[in-house]
Formats: C-alpha cells, sequence, structure tokens
C-alpha cells in the first residue's frame, strides 16, 4: 500500500479499493509490482531483465522445443493466464498487463487472436 501510495500522490482523487483488491491483497500488489518492475527504464548497458521477460515468455502448451538462449525465458500455461485476464477485466492493473503482453509478446497475441471466445475478453 505504501508504494502504491507514493504512486498516486497519497490517494489524491483516487477511488475507493474494489471488490477483487479487498479480497486478494497479495495478488493486487504482485501484479502492481510487476507492471512497475517491467516498465522501469533500461539502462545504457544492459536491457531491463522483467521487460524481456515479459516480452519473450512462451506456452507450456506449445509443441515447439523451449530453447533456453533467452537467460530471461519463462513458460506459463496461456489459457490459465487467458482466464485469469477475462475474469479481471475490470481492474486497471489486469488491464494494462494485457494491453503490455498484447504489444510486447508475440506468442500472447497470436493465442489471443487464436482464440474463439474473445469476447469474453473484450
Amino acid at each position: 500500500a505504501g508504494l502504491w501510495t507514493v504512486f498516486t500522490l497519497g490517494g489524491v482523487g483516487s477511488k475507493p479499493p474494489s471488490q477483487l483488491e479487498q479480497c486478494s491483497p497479495l495478488a493486487n500488489q504482485s501484479l502492481l509490482l510487476l507492471l512497475v518492475l517491467a516498465n522501469l527504464t533500461d539502462a545504457a548497458d544492459t536491457p531491463n531483465p522483467y521487460r524481456q521477460a515479459i516480452m519473450s515468455f512462451k506456452n507450456t502448451q506449445d509443441s515447439s522445443a523451449f530453447s533456453s538462449s533467452n537467460p530471461h525465458a519463462f513458460q506459463i500455461n496461456f489459457n490459465s493466464l487467458y482466464t485469469a485476464l477475462c475474469e479481471q477485466q475490470r481492474s486497471d492493473q489486469a488491464t494494462l498487463l494485457l494491453y503490455m503482453l498484447l504489444h510486447q509478446n508475440g506468442n500472447v497475441r497470436t493465442y489471443v487472436l487464436a482464440r474463439t471466445d474473445i469476447e469474453n475478453l473484450v
């Protein structure tokens, strides 16, 4: 809450916490931390490793071989991620994560566009 207070200038003009934020504060704080870390600026000599990981993770159900050439590469179940994002679209943080994933990770973008139930997300 302290970090969020700093970013929102003490809650000036903020809306009351949503039901999601009240029932799962750890998930909400974790999502906020992920967004902050992924949006840190790159250093002159090294790129942001969190952004690199967001841009390159793959689906666990993908049939292609998982290469470990990228030190920040990992796999996640895209179906679970898609379901969670559909359920949390009332949250600004979840919408921002979805936006970032669609624009920066081609694997997520391809998966979402291939879904037949995209109206759940919209």
